[in-house]
């Protein structure tokens, strides 16, 4: 079994999911009503969002080289990063309040100095894939390691677009905003590959003009082999 898989993001009125402004507290407090054990995130996402919203990375400190001690009822951040492309990144995530710590999964193939970084900082990983992550084999390793039920990815396009096209997503949630990006608009499914059948389970209307909306997405059932 794996875990409820929602996909979570804030896009404009075409379906941009960059250049505007997302409503970053809105957009975390309905993450939050999910009730996620843990976040699913990409490298990319991360190295976006330190550029777009960082003033830069500070130095590592003694501490950045522990596991925190903070409540285990936070959800944990999952960083999909078999490139190491986070190397020396890290420790800004992991200072977020709001994060119980980050797991990190990679490949076969991830260069060893990035497993020694992150072994030396005590970063939980997994090696779930030969050339690049698993998804499927992650998200049951997940389940049985961790005890993961729900999961909200509010990544970029990438990693959203893998999972559902592997059949992996329960649920897409989207913030709607009020805004129309154009000709610079970052198309969120622009590499979907197959056409999943959904149904919409929400459309509220929020202050400020805000809607969201809520979509199952049926699975397609496994055949047996003969």
């Amino acid at each position: 079994m794996i875990p409820k898989v929602i996909i979570h993001n804030s896009i404009s009125i075409d379906g941009s999911l960059s250049s505007f402004e997302p409503n970053m507290e809105l957009h975390y407090r309905i993450a939050g009503m999910f009730k996620p054990d843990i976040h699913l995130i990409g490298s990319n996402t991360i190295t976006a969002g330190i550029k777009l919203y960082g003033t830069g990375i500070p130095p590592e400190a003694p501490s950045d080289f522990q596991k925190p001690k903070r409540r285990k009822t936070l959800p944990a951040w999952v960083v999909v990063d078999s490139k190491g492309k986070l190397e020396g990144l890290l420790h800004a995530c992991r200072r977020f309040e709001q994060v119980r710590d980050v797991i990190v999964l990679v490949s076969r193939t991830t260069p060893k100095r990035y497993l020694c970084y992150l072994d030396e900082r005590q970063y939980e990983y997994h090696s779930v894939g030969k050339n690049s992550v698993d998804l499927r084999k992650a998200l049951e390793l997940l389940a049985k390691k961790y005890q993961v039920k729900t999961i909200v990815t509010d990544t970029g396009r990438i990693l959203g677009n893998l999972l559902l096209d592997q059949g992996l997503v329960d649920e897409i949630s989207l913030l709607v905003h009020p805004i129309i990006v154009g000709k610079k608009s970052y198309g969120m499914w622009s590499d979907i590959n197959k056409n999943p059948e959904i149904t919409l389970m929400k459309c509220e209307r929020l202050q400020g003009q805000y809607v969201w909306l809520v979509y199952s997405v049926k699975k397609k059932e496994k055949r047996p082999l003969h």
